[in-house]
């Protein structure tokens, strides 16, 4: 009989963890965990007032560079020119004057684009992080991804068996194979499919996550485009998978918008995405078993195939 895996469930940077392993995992490395999530939570937040990005909104200048620096601020400069400036590190003050501040407020101040020039005003090279004047530099698209390999990285370190790190969807496993099923962005209660997982990473963005309700009676969300501080509309949730998270988070951000699904075929990344109109699309050779009516298999956007949804 196999034995029963042990699950250790903790909340971290605003959403729910869990991590299966084959055995309860001691008490030394739950605190290594604990104290590499608050060191990347206290280096990169925009919602706690003492982080490293929350002093540079404030002042600007330079710090010594955190060390996910380079890797997380490269990718996001990739996916900011697959998808045309769309995707923008300094978009915090765009999702601040929409309502998803660091006091969570949900006021709607109306849209704010991301300064186009974020290049010019945003370094991270030579150890340094610098800001040529304050700005809100936020991660979020690819960051949680980004910690997820670290905390499995640790483990790895200690847990020679199975691992499963899950961090509110963004998900990655080693050892056995996993069976994940892709959530409803609009029922909760349902799957549009099911991703079987051998050594790799899963993450996903759904519009249904982090939404409120705007001045006018529209709803808002946190994905936005940051050319116009608006938030999409077109594209309701997508999956991503990849051998590392950030890799696979920096994907789901991007298929929100039309580069995105090049990037995944430049970076060899597997997806699926769901447009709000209910039409399912997935990348060539994709290997997700999808709950979707065969149909024409029309081509929505370069390599990619769109169905709708079985009912």
């Amino acid at each position: 009989m196999d034995p029963v895996p042990a699950s250790w469930r903790f909340d971290a940077i605003g959403t729910t963890w869990e991590i299966v392993t084959e055995r309860p995992l001691p008490a030394a490395v739950r605190e290594e965990v604990t104290a590499r999530i608050e060191a990347f939570d206290r280096a990169w937040s925009r919602f706690r007032p003492d982080s490293d990005v929350s002093a540079l909104a404030r002042t600007g200048g330079s710090i010594p560079a955190p060390e996910d620096a380079a890797p997380m601020l490269d990718a996001l400069a990739a996916v900011s020119d697959a998808t045309d400036g769309a995707v923008n590190p300094l978009v915090g003050a765009s999702l601040d004057a929409l309502g998803y501040d660091a006091r969570y407020s949900f006021h709607d101040a109306g849209p704010v684009a991301a300064p186009v020039d974020w290049r010019e005003r945003l370094d991270w090279h030579s150890g340094r992080l610098a800001l040529a004047e304050p700005a809100a530099l936020d991660v979020g698209a690819l960051g949680k991804g980004r910690l997820v390999d670290l905390v499995l990285g640790l483990l790895s370190l200690t847990e020679s068996a199975d691992i499963t790190v899950d961090a509110g969807g963004d998900l990655a496993v080693r050892g056995r194979p996993q069976r994940i099923g892709l959530e409803h962005p609009f029922d909760p209660r349902r799957a549009i499919g099911v991703w079987e997982l051998v050594d790799a990473a899963l993450c996903a963005s759904a519009i249904n996550r982090r939404a409120w309700p705007s001045a006018t009676g529209t709803t808002l969300h946190h994905v936005l485009d940051a050319r116009t501080g608006q938030p999409v509309r077109t594209i309701a949730a997508t999956w991503a998978v990849a051998p590392d998270a950030m890799t696979a988070d920096a994907v789901a951000t991007a298929l929100f918008f039309d580069g995105g699904p090049r990037l995944a075929h430049e970076w060899g990344v597997e997806w699926v995405r769901m447009t709000t109109d209910g039409r399912v699309e997935w990348s060539p050779g994709c290997r997700a078993d999808l709950f979707v009516r065969p149909g024409s298999g029309a081509r929505t956007a370069p390599g990619a195939r769109a169905n709708s949804l079985e009912r």
